[in-house]
């Protein structure tokens, strides 16, 4: 079946999730024309509003959002939502129409991509798994870096729609790629994020003043992305979530038991693993992944 590429003036999007960053992403579409239906667990939340009030239609489940749609994308929370929206009695496949497109961009787990393109290719809809980087601030200027897994002729197809949500959108291979490819990501992220917090951490036990000190060392080989967004939110004791630290446990969770099946040790990642579970622990479950310097506080009886 030949695929088109999407038009604006032609083509119709499904959201499925629309929270910190699925309001901004497919608002970002809306934006440049494309019409929505959408669907969200809790229909009463301001960033469901903000789209309705935007133009956006209302849809009672992810089956109906894909019967209304040409392209289904969907960012929720975690594997077992995304198998529930997509393959459930009430997901997006069983209400999708043959040479439709599902979109999965959530953060999940390589396998599950893999099988939700086999059981869509067996009805004749196309699937791509393109989880995302950036957090609420990417969303939010439509920044994103889009890692897909799944065939190029489809990847290509959607284009128009990624471009809308991002700067930076690699295809990086078969369906799966692009979740493993998120897999490096959170890793890379899991181990600096320590980093950040254990230095400022340091900074403040030294007397020093932190602001004065992030001048100095976010400007050479020590900076980071993740010091230059979330290194002034975590001085200013701001540790409302880009991204949640439950979210954050789960992805690591899934590149711990991926680096498993492929023999490869992860000290580093275990380690990050092991104390933002005690961040949840502590209560700390819904804030932010910056919010891992309450724990490393907690450990050194650091009162602030």
């Amino acid at each position: 079946m030949s695929l088109t590429k999407a038009d604006a003036s032609k083509t119709r999007i499904g959201w499925i999730g629309t929270g910190v960053m699925g309001r901004w992403m497919c608002g970002h579409a809306m934006a440049k024309g494309f019409k929505a239906t959408i669907y969200n667990r809790s229909k009463d939340k301001p960033d469901v509003k903000a789209l309705l009030e935007q133009g956006a239609k209302w849809a009672d489940s992810p089956k109906a959002v894909a019967e209304a749609s040409d392209v289904v994308f969907a960012i929720v929370g975690f594997p077992k939502d995304v198998r529930e929206v997509f393959l459930g009695s009430q997901g997006a496949l069983a209400g999708a129409k043959g040479g439709a497109i599902l979109v999965d961009m959530t953060t999940s787990e390589p396998t599950l991509a893999r099988e939700i393109y086999d059981a869509a290719k067996a009805k004749g809809v196309y699937s791509l798994d393109a989880p995302v980087s950036g957090g609420d601030v990417g969303a939010k200027n439509a920044a994103l870096s889009i890692m897909i897994g799944g065939d190029k002729d489809v990847v290509d197809a959607v284009a128009p729609i990624f471009e809308c949500m991002g700067k930076t959108i690699i295809h990086q291979g078969p369906a799966g790629s692009g979740q493993h490819t998120k897999m490096v990501n959170q890793i890379l992220i899991a181990s600096n994020m320590i980093a950040v917090c254990e230095g400022l951490l340091y900074g403040y036990k030294a007397g020093l003043d932190l602001e004065t000190v992030f001048k100095s060392v976010s400007v050479g080989a020590a900076g980071s992305k993740a010091l230059e967004v979330l290194g002034p939110r975590i001085m200013a004791r701001n540790f409302e979530p880009g991204f949640y630290v439950e979210h954050f446990i789960k992805d690591m969770g899934i590149a711990l038991d991926e680096s498993n099946k492929m023999g490869i040790a992860m000290p580093g990642l275990a380690l990050a693993h092991q104390l933002y579970i005690a961040l949840q622990a502590q209560g700390y479950g819904r804030k932010g992944t910056h919010a891992l310097m309450l724990a490393l506080e907690h450990i050194s009886n650091v009162k602030r």
